[in-house]
């Protein structure tokens, strides 16, 4: 039986397969697509080679080219002293009592608009009232004894003349004679004191009558109440100095105290325009002269600062005590004239900012063609600040300047905090 199926097995055996398969050897097909994945490899190398050098390249030529360009415009350019001011009224006086007492009435409030000798308050009078009462009957009492001692001036005149005839006809004794002399001097010299006295109580009475017109406070000047540093009823005490009432200020024109550093307070002239703006309205200008520039400074934490005084008209009363303002001492301006960032502008080494009064100086500024490229030239340079620059000559209204290239890694790239908002600060090197 065992032979009969190893038989069985030889035939369904297939005749064809006549080939021996050695174990561990590995089939053809799968010999051929290993060699073609190690053919592939090295052509993918370098294809991914071959296009991140195309990319860097591409990129290094873009950011050489970029550039920053602007257009060279007509405008308005200004070289100005810079300082920081308060505003205060030209002129202000302050209003006081002279006289002590209660401070009965107070007719006025701040803000107030007040014309010169206009009733501002009033103080207590009673207190004078009773001097002067006490003054008008002293008065009266010495011009009583004035004329009692004429009078005896008069008798006593007529008593020496009677004695000088009875010592003529010698029907008295000379000694008569001088007593009388003598009572009659007494007499004159009484008759002077009281006159003095008269006088003397006269000029008490004219003070205490002064006095009493000091009760009533009237406006020196014309204005505006600025401040009423007491109350109504409050009492006042003027022996030693004069309480203040209220404070009237003549707004109609304001001056502007800019405090000016030392390193700047030698490029001021007297006559000099200036301006200034306000926090509320930064584009409105307001203009004046410069006037007076004080000799002595403040001083505060060891910085020196001039004050430099200059007026401006205030007719809608726009402007008030003690605001803020930018103020800008203009040394040279020019208007509608060719400007261009001053950024753009290449300037010898050496060389100061053109200004009013100063000699035009030559500058280089990279100049953007019609084709694209790019050509250095020549410019005159007039006004400069720290924005712009005025050209006199070398450049066309229209023509694009260089300011800057986009490859700059300040510009186009973000620091390493990852604040993308400030491109502009370059970040120190970590390594």
């Amino acid at each position: 039986m065992k032979e009969i199926a190893r038989a069985a097995k030889r035939d369904k055996t297939p005749e064809t397969s006549n080939v021996t398969f050695i174990p561990g050897a590995v089939p053809p097909s799968r010999k051929k697509k290993r060699a073609r994945f190690w053919f592939w490899i090295p052509v993918v190398l370098i294809a991914v080679g071959a296009g991140a050098y195309t990319w860097n390249r591409y990129q290094n030529s873009t950011a050489t080219a970029a550039v920053v360009t602007q257009a060279v415009e007509r405008g308005d350019i200004e070289n100005a002293v810079t300082a920081v001011g308060t505003l205060d009224s030209i002129k202000s006086v302050d209003a006081g009592a002279q006289v002590s007492g209660q401070l009965k009435v107070l007719h006025v409030e701040i803000g107030d608009k007040v014309t010169q000798n206009q009733l501002v308050g009033e103080i207590d009078p009673a207190t004078i009232l009773n001097k002067i009462e006490i003054d008008q009957a002293e008065l009266a009492n010495l011009k009583a004894q004035l004329v009692s001692k004429q009078a005896q001036l008069v008798l006593k005149q007529s008593n020496i003349d009677r004695q000088r005839n009875l010592v003529a006809t010698r029907s008295v004794s000379q000694s008569v004679l001088d007593q009388a002399v003598a009572d009659l001097a007494g007499a004159e010299a009484d008759v002077n004191a009281l006159e003095a006295q008269i006088r003397k109580q006269q000029a008490t009475l004219a003070g205490d009558e002064v006095d009493l017109g000091y009760t009533k406070i009237y406006a020196p000047m014309a204005g505006t109440i600025a401040a009423v540093p007491v109350k109504e009823g409050q009492t006042l005490n003027a022996s030693q100095t004069a309480p203040t009432i209220v404070t009237i200020a003549d707004l109609s024109t304001m001056t502007v105290k800019a405090q000016v550093s030392e390193a700047d307070v030698s490029k001021l002239k007297i006559g000099m325009d200036a301006y200034f703006t306000l926090l509320g309205q930064p584009g409105k200008r307001y203009t004046g002269k410069l006037r007076q520039i004080q000799p002595t400074p403040d001083i505060e934490n060891n910085v020196v600062l001039y004050y430099a005084l200059f007026d401006v008209p205030n007719p809608d009363g726009d402007l008030m005590i003690s605001m803020s303002a930018q103020v800008f001492f203009v040394e040279s301006a020019a208007r509608d004239v060719l400007v261009v960032p001053s950024s753009a502008i290449t300037m010898p080494s050496g060389s100061r900012r053109g200004g009013s009064g100063e000699a035009s100086h030559k500058g280089e500024v990279t100049v953007v063609t019609a084709a694209g490229a790019t050509e250095t030239r020549a410019v005159e340079v007039g006004i400069r600040n720290r924005v712009n620059a005025e050209i006199k000559s070398g450049l066309v209204e229209g023509e694009r300047v260089v300011v800057g290239t986009g490859s700059d890694p300040s510009t186009t790239k973000p620091n390493s905090g990852g604040n993308r908002s400030q491109r502009s600060v370059r970040m120190p090197p970590m390594f």
